[in-house]
């Protein structure tokens, strides 16, 4: 049996998107095959002995190593792969993004790179004053906050955060300071899925989300996260992501591309992504499987 979307998954805070994915493929009319812990054995089985196949991919096992031959299979055998492992680790390098969204003309904090501690472990003198005051440090491929530090103020904080990820590149960023809209921090995470864009307000204290309505788009020229989004989109070629981008000056992309997307919804979470957006989303994500009939 040949399925249209094959979705891979086991964290149990998948199930609503899991379940939004399902009704999408029923609507479009094509076929889905869920692969979660308790079939995982028997339906990796099957896959390499060629009983069952799919023809797209929409890999949620990432960090659970049993699920690995799954997307190995979709490589060696040419299925579309949504989000493809090699681009999203390319993407995620934030040293690298940082250069292309530069060279594609769009804002960034001030930033100072510096090279793997295992690479460069005695970093020449560094001159922190364009930096301000207070500043973040961040390791170039870390995920979810993980190994950043916000409120830096010293060479000696940047020289011990290189020891806790040695391997990786850092990011010393200079602090942005957004504006103040309707008594609202102009922060925002911008989603991203097969060509859409879904713009929300996000509070960095409580991490709560809200839609950008179509008339704050209109008041306060918020159409431009679309645009910037959409040119980052092209940038790192991901199906899917977010990104996170303040309104200083000028909209300053903060945090560039991030593809593993926490799918817990407002319903479920209070810190969750708005319902309408996730299923939106789910829809986007099966029509690339469509697309691939």
């Amino acid at each position: 049996m040949r399925y249209d979307l094959c979705l891979p998954w086991y964290w149990e805070y998948d199930n609503v998107f899991a379940g939004m994915v399902e009704r999408a493929c029923i609507e479009e009319g094509i076929s889905l095959w869920q692969i979660k812990p308790d079939n995982l054995l028997e339906s990796i089985t099957a896959l390499y002995k060629g009983i069952t196949t799919f023809k797209t991919l929409l890999h949620r096992g990432q960090g659970e190593s049993t699920f690995d031959p799954i997307p190995r299979w979709a490589l060696e055998y040419g299925a579309r792969r949504i989000n493809p492992a090699e681009v999203s680790a390319w993407s995620e390098d934030k040293a690298t993004m940082h250069l292309e969204l530069i060279n594609a003309g769009l804002h960034t904090p001030y930033t100072i790179l510096l090279a793997p501690f295992l690479k460069q472990p005695v970093v020449p003198q560094i001159d922190l004053t364009p930096l301000g005051e207070k500043f973040v440090i961040k390791p170039s491929n870390g995920g979810g906050g993980e190994g950043v530090i916000l409120g830096a103020s010293s060479l000696d904080e940047i020289l011990q955060a290189r020891m806790e990820f040695p391997e990786q590149k850092y990011l010393i960023q200079a602090h942005i300071t957004p504006q103040i809209i309707e008594e609202t921090p102009a922060w925002f995470r911008v989603f991203y899925a097969n060509g859409k864009t879904y713009p929300c307000w996000w509070d960095t204290c409580t991490h709560i989300y809200a839609n950008v309505t179509a008339e704050e788009d209109a008041r306060y020229g918020l159409n431009r996260l679309r645009d910037i989004t959409q040119r980052i989109a092209s940038i790192c070629k991901l199906d899917w992501f977010s990104t996170e981008i303040a309104l200083a000056d000028e909209f300053v992309v903060v945090d560039y591309v991030n593809d593993e997307i926490d799918t817990r919804v407002q319903s479920q979470a209070m810190d969750g992504m708005p319902d309408e957006i996730m299923n939106d989303i789910a829809r986007q994500l099966v029509s690339i499987a469509k697309e691939n009939l």
